[in-house]
């Protein structure tokens, strides 16, 4: 397993963790990726998977690097503190290596729930701080008003068929030593992936290296610097599966096969924008925080 810095701490992640979104898969599969070298699991209060993670990691919890996450309705600085000590619980532990902001509430100042994370990490029960699905402008606020702490990581959707955020939040993140972890490199599903490459160019690769159409897929987010991935796998197969994609970066001429013949999209600005507004309404309506 290959391993990249996390931000600008002295931390190495596994290029390939172990996602827990709409996870049914029981301890073993956890376990098993944990054994092959994946030892950072991502999970969420949201997500209904914590407990689980919690019971998997007993008795190697220094060996696995922990990451999950508060919910936007919990931003208020109270509401952060009281979220994390439930997820302590549910994870069965006494710190959190990552703790994430789900996604951006706007009804919230964000000095009041980056104070709240600042003063987690001064207590020792989280190690570092993190976004997930922060867009550029997001990212800079929170960053803005972090005091003795730094964000080290932005979890945002990054596969072969959606690559909006190489427009400018890649870059950005690059330049600034903020990791990106990729959700969803899969595509949420191989059908979403081969639906997008009408000519099989997956698929030729794929047989051409021995490997299979998801590795070739996690290969590719791998291709770009300051990228690491956490596939979401439910059974001890698939867990396997994308543990061993990694073993050598795609030379250039595969890499421009992917990037030219795959279908893929970018939001625009404008697309992202109104997303925003759209959630800002929400979440001022009280609908979705």
């Amino acid at each position: 397993m290959e391993y990249r810095k996390l931000g600008a701490t002295a931390v190495n992640l596994p290029v390939i963790g172990l996602g827990t979104w709409q996870y049914n898969g029981g301890i073993q599969p956890l376990r098993m990726g944990i054994a092959l070298g994946a030892r950072f699991i991502d999970t969420a209060e949201s997500y209904g998977s914590e407990e689980v993670v919690g019971e998997a990691i007993q008795k190697i919890r220094k060996e696995v690097f922990l990451a999950t996450k508060v919910s936007p309705r919990h931003f208020r600085y109270s509401g952060v503190i009281d979220a994390a000590d439930r997820s302590l619980r549910r994870l069965q532990t006494d710190y959190i290596d990552l703790y994430q902001l789900h996604w951006p509430n706007y009804t919230v100042p964000i000095e009041e729930t980056m104070g709240a994370m600042e003063r987690l990490v001064q207590s020792g029960k989280i190690r570092f701080i993190g976004v997930s699905n922060f867009m550029l402008g997001d990212l800079k606020a929170a960053r803005k008003v972090l005091v003795k702490s730094s964000i080290v990581s932005n979890q945002v959707r990054y596969n072969l068929t959606d690559r909006t955020i190489e427009r400018d939040l890649l870059p950005y993140c690059q330049e600034h030593k903020v990791t990106i972890i990729a959700h969803s490199p899969l595509a949420t599903g191989l059908s979403n992936l081969r639906a997008k490459d009408p000519e099989n160019i997956l698929g030729q690769l794929a047989g051409r290296k021995s490997k299979t159409i998801a590795q070739i897929a996690i290969e590719w987010c791998l291709a770009k610097p300051g990228v690491v991935t956490i596939p979401k796998a439910s059974s001890p197969e698939h867990v396997r599966e994308n543990c061993e994609a990694f073993d050598a970066p795609l030379p250039d001429e595969e890499l421009r096969l992917l990037d030219t013949r795959v279908k893929f999209r970018r939001r625009s600005r404008l697309e992202l924008s109104l997303r925003s507004v759209v959630r800002r309404a929400l979440q001022t309506a009280g609908k979705n925080q």
